[in-house]
């Protein structure tokens, strides 16, 4: 599956709820924590290879995702995606130790889940700031932020990962 996305930077994230349930968005999941920890071989060839493969956990449910190298786009993050879930997240993690992969970074933030569409529009609180991830259709993200108040001079193709790791002053854990 192809993946594409952006994240917005945001100042109020309680505004930020009112207005997309101003704009007809529905409420799918209620904010939650996520603690996400991104996996690599000791000597970073995913990362290297601008690729990820994250364990995603919330509550006892977690999600285990592998995205590809971002692809060539001026306003959108756009990469391959697969993902599944897992039922023990702590098999999960042994196996991945087994295959030799390690724990290479580990954020948490607190999601609010919304739909628009077929637009997925999240909410995130994070260590380096909130921020409205959309993702779908080009066409839609476009079209949405557009309602909200943004154009493409808002959208930010970077990931939580660069975006902590910059407001960290570091590229380490956080």
């Amino acid at each position: 599956m192809t993946e594409i996305e952006v994240k917005i930077r945001i100042e109020d994230p309680r505004a930020m709820r009112v207005k997309l349930l101003g704009l007809g968005a529905v409420l799918a999941r209620e904010r939650h924590l996520e603690t996400n920890v991104l996996y690599d071989f000791p000597d970073g060839a995913l990362r290297r290879g601008r690729r990820a493969l994250r364990l995603r956990a919330t509550g006892k449910r977690a999600t285990l995702t592998f995205k590809g190298a971002p692809q060539g786009s001026r306003s959108f993050k756009v990469r391959e995606e697969f993902e599944t879930q897992v039922h023990d997240p702590r098999q999960a993690r042994k196996i991945l130790e087994a295959l030799g992969l390690r724990p290479a970074f580990t954020y948490r933030k607190h999601r609010t889940v919304f739909r628009k569409g077929r637009l997925a529009v999240c909410l995130d609180e994070t260590s380096a700031g909130v921020f409205l991830e959309l993702e779908g259709k080009r066409h839609e993200i476009v079209r949405f932020a557009r309602a909200l108040g943004y154009g493409r001079a808002d959208f930010l193709k970077t990931d939580y990962v660069e975006l902590i790791g910059q407001a960290a002053g570091k590229g380490g854990q956080a």
